[in-house]
């Protein structure tokens, strides 16, 4: 989790495609061009050596003379290709938010400054661009100016051997010399661009040594598919933060919440609200305490078998490009009368039914091609196949919704999860106020757990100003 708070969508979206693409493109042609070249030189500087011995002093002083070159550019190129990579990043971010937001960019008529931000972070991209062309061209003048001194020199050679040498021997060596620096050039280019995809490599290799999650299975704790059986949550001094260094969203909660019961969690922005459902996932690590279960310890759990056998009914419901079924039931382990059950208890059926292909009609990216009311309703019909579940939670499932679908989904959460523990982040008030006990959460702490009643009768109450405050 601390991950994606620190780092945005561009930059992950550059090193999976910029940075992958210049290991599978550039690296292995890279490597063949110098394994060619490498070959080439050592004939042509055996050639050139057979020709004449005098060519050997310039061996030395010449490879000496490429390594500076070389080492000299390098210091600007790899920082150079560092500066891309971060230039990249903003560019890429920009570009998905655009793409995800166009709708509303759209509605505001916010175009032109949408396009503006664009062209700016294209712009600076290229600015590096052109430094990466510009240093290129510097090494390219060098190693041209390196060529033509040694050219230079085999020249005074033959002039100076004109009556011991033979003239054909020396245009040949002239003629070989001229294809000899030519690789040289192109072999010093490759080594440095070689140097430079190396920067790509870093990246890749540094997030494949990211600190994973906690482990996804657990073989030694598996609790078997009755777990839990009753759905009793308890939260024993519990601490967490989002990641180190930061304030604590909870801290030191103690919670005891009955099986089957119906809590209501209400706070103010930032209380700590959805850090419960985030905690109870195991999406963010306790950094004190721990939350038990069934009197289960969820922290000895793998988080396979602890995620799977929690429910979730989020904010921004997502579906996926396929089937309304294959959305519904992932992995096909329902039958179709249990999916058009659940369809019905959703307020869901007369819709898919009216639809040319029913259950397997075709559902868009994000499910693009319905209203957010029903990509939740989906997303609770979901919730309601999963009849082995025994805790539910929503967090702010109905913030976004009209008023007939929110009514629809509270309808549903009534007759369908009896018996089953149930968790709501409240947006509108008056869907919690039927809870059996009120959660209210302040800078990540309990200030006040107890019946909806008995919290509202006490006008100094957090809930009771709340619910005043919602009703103006």
């Amino acid at each position: 989790m601390s991950f994606f708070d620190v780092t945005s969508s561009g930059k992950i979206i550059n090193r999976f495609a910029h940075d992958f693409s210049t290991i599978d493109m550039q690296l292995p042609f890279a490597l063949v061009v110098i394994f060619l070249n490498s070959m080439t030189n050592i004939m042509q500087i055996g050639f050139c050596v057979a020709a004449t011995p005098y060519f050997l002093i310039l061996i030395v002083p010449l490879f000496g003379c490429y390594y500076y070159l070389s080492a000299y550019y390098l210091l600007s190129s790899r920082e150079i290709k560092r500066l891309d990579s971060a230039a990249r990043s903003p560019m890429y971010a920009h570009f998905g938010e655009t793409l995800n937001g166009l709708v509303t960019i759209r509605g505001f008529d916010d175009m032109n400054r949408f396009s503006m931000q664009a062209t700016l972070l294209l712009d600076q991209s290229q600015q590096v661009l052109y430094l990466t062309n510009t240093t290129q061209l510097w090494l390219g003048v060098m190693l041209q100016l390196l060529n033509s001194i040694i050219t230079t020199f085999v020249a005074l050679m033959a002039v100076l051997q004109r009556n011991s040498a033979s003239a054909g021997l020396f245009a040949i060596l002239l003629n070989q010399i001229s294809g000899f620096m030519n690789e040289i050039e192109t072999l010093m280019t490759s080594i440095c661009n070689l140097e430079t995809t190396i920067v790509s490599v870093e990246h890749v290799k540094e997030y494949s040594e990211l600190v994973p999650e906690a482990p996804y299975e657990i073989p030694d704790s598996k609790m078997g598919k009755s777990w839990p059986k009753h759905g009793q949550i308890e939260f024993q001094n519990y601490s967490t933060r989002y990641r180190e260094g930061l304030e604590p969203v909870l801290s030191s909660v103690n919670l005891s919440i009955c099986a089957g019961e119906h809590i209501g969690i209400v706070g103010r922005t930032g209380a700590g609200k959805s850090s419960v459902n985030m905690a109870l996932f195991r999406i963010i690590e306790a950094t004190d305490g721990k939350i038990l279960i069934d009197g289960v310890d969820t922290s000895t759990l793998g988080l396979q078998e602890l995620r799977s056998c929690l429910t979730i009914i989020p904010q921004d419901p997502f579906l996926f490009e396929a089937t309304i079924r294959a959305n519904l039931d992932p992995f096909d382990q329902h039958q179709d009368a249990d999916i058009w059950a659940a369809l019905d208890a959703a307020s869901l059926k007369q819709y898919v039914s009216s639809l040319p292909n029913g259950l397997h009609q075709q559902v868009n990216n994000g499910g693009e091609n319905m209203s957010l009311g029903q990509r939740q309703l989906v997303n609770l019909a979901r919730a309601m196949l999963n009849k082995n579940t025994k805790v539910l939670c929503l967090d702010e499932a109905t913030a976004a919704i009209d008023i007939e679908t929110d009514n629809a989904i509270q309808r549903a959460l009534r007759k369908s999860f009896t018996g089953c523990t149930v968790l709501t982040i409240a947006h509108r008030i008056n869907t919690i106020l039927d809870s059996d006990r009120i959660l209210v959460l302040e800078r990540g702490e309990v200030a006040e757990f107890d019946k909806p009643a008995v919290l509202l009768a006490n006008q100094n109450s957090i809930f009771y100003s709340l619910v005043n405050s919602h009703d103006d």
